[in-house]
């Protein structure tokens, strides 16, 4: 057996709990263990979630836990309002609500904190003292004279730092700077970080603001047209209703939709075959509109640039998904309930989950994966007895099917007889940067075709 004083065995070559004895038999000091210090999060945040690619600000319907109930991780604590649904919001931590900043009814921008999560019965009272920091932006009452004086020679602490609530440019600008952006004392809403205050921080002087000189009483310019933005001012005797969180979003997505080139292409088809289909499969709950959602899907597949779309100006975007979003009329608001893989149910699977998606979208229960993955959309206002209408392109997909109703007709064939038919008018609005006119007017004859003789759509 070799021993310690053997050079054959040394502290290198030896595992490391034999090497701890071997040390501390040679009167090697044995190293001492690095301790970490472990810091738990004693008050945590609950922040207005972002539940859309679209959603700048929510409203909070209502709070599901009331202050002092306690909540574990994956419970839902507020059910809140985005641009297109009411979504539970769960919490990611076990804890106490010991705050509601936000009340039922109010509105916060994505990334603001709306409550305030206590680990324990002992947070709660801090938590507190923390929520009345983070409201001092609200009306206070006036303090005394004496008190106003004193008040003005002692100077008042900085209000506590947001930890990183912080703008996107905000945090570039810290970045550029090196400045630690947990450490900045925030001054916009809800005490968000802005790029005022990184500049504040890192020294750099405000740029001053040149105001141009005043024109003389003669070169005064004559008024211009007010701008689209501009707000108008009220009508006398009227009254000026707010939008709703999904009617600013609409407002929003139409004034994006207007900075994409679009032009429009008409077509008529006959659709005696498809009503007649129709009448056969009503019964199992199929609608028309499932029926045009099918033939749409086919007709896609053959013309996949009509289903790509484009998001950076400058390339196609394809999707290997006919994913068909449809416009449904709410109160207060439209929405878009998406059929995804189209092409690929029978009739009566895609009427089945349009009966999903239209009761959830009716109780604004639609999750943001069942309205904002469309590839391409239809709007069908046939059931109105409208015959022809133009829609607006949405945001983020290369065309759109607006679809009339099918009405009598008197139609010639190519001998030259006369015969009354039912006719339906479909315009279709197109990205004009992706799709041409023959691209598009090729895809309305395939579909064309697939609505004049739909026995296809039940293979």
């Amino acid at each position: 057996m070799a021993s310690l004083a053997s050079p054959s065995l040394s502290l290198h070559t030896v595992p490391g709990r034999a090497r701890l004895g071997l040390a501390a038999a040679a009167g090697v000091p044995r190293p001492r263990r690095r301790t970490v210090a472990v810091v738990r999060a004693k008050v945590r945040e609950i922040f207005m979630p972002a539940l859309s690619s679209t959603m700048t600000e929510g409203k909070i319907v209502s709070w599901t836990a009331a202050e002092g109930d306690r909540v574990a991780k994956g419970d839902p604590v507020v059910v809140v309002e985005s641009d297109k649904a009411d979504m539970d919001v769960e919490t990611f931590h076990d804890g106490i609500v010991a705050a509601v900043l936000v009340p039922a009814g109010g509105t916060a921008p994505v990334g603001a904190p709306i409550a305030l999560l206590a680990e324990s019965e002992e947070e709660v009272a801090l938590a507190r003292a923390r929520a009345q920091s983070l409201s001092q932006g609200q009306s206070q009452e006036q303090p005394p004279p004496h008190a106003a004086a004193a008040a003005a020679a002692t100077p008042a602490p900085p209000p506590p730092a947001t930890k990183g609530v912080a703008t996107p440019y905000a945090k570039k600008l810290a970045k550029q700077h090196r400045v630690d952006i947990a450490a900045v004392v925030g001054t916009g809403p809800h005490g968000r970080v802005t790029e005022a205050d990184v500049e504040a921080a890192a020294g750099i002087k405000p740029k001053p603001k040149v105001t141009p000189p005043p024109l003389p009483a003669a070169a005064v310019p004559p008024a211009t047209p007010m701008a689209s933005g501009a707000v108008l001012p009220p009508l006398p005797g009227g009254r000026v209703v707010p939008f709703t969180t999904m009617q600013a979003a609409v407002s929003r997505n139409m004034v994006e939709s207007l900075s994409v080139p679009t032009f429009r292409v008409g077509y008529s088809m006959i659709t005696d075959k498809l009503d007649a289909l129709y009448e056969k499969v009503k019964s199992k709950g199929v609608t028309k509109t499932v029926l045009l959602v099918k033939a749409a899907a086919m007709a896609l597949t053959q013309h996949p640039v009509v289903n790509a779309s484009c998001r950076d100006g400058k390339s196609f975007s394809y999707s290997t998904n006919v994913n068909i979003g449809v416009a449904v009329a709410l109160e207060g608001g439209l929405l878009t309930p998406v059929l995804e893989d189209a092409d690929k149910l029978d009739i009566y699977l895609l009427a089945q989950k349009w009966r999903v998606l239209l009761k959830k979208a009716r109780t604004k229960q639609l999750q943001p994966n069942e309205y904002n993955s469309g590839t391409f959309t239809l709007s069908n206002l046939g059931m109105f007895g409208v015959d022809r209408f133009d829609a607006i392109l949405p945001a983020g997909q290369g065309a759109i099917m607006a679809v009339g109703a099918s009405k009598p007709t008197v139609v010639a064939d190519k001998d030259g007889f006369f015969s009354i038919k039912s006719e339906m008018l479909v315009n279709v609005t197109a990205d004009h940067r992706i799709i041409y006119s023959a691209d598009l007017a090729a895809f309305l004859q395939t579909f064309a075709k697939i609505v004049e003789d739909p026995a296809c759509l039940t293979l």
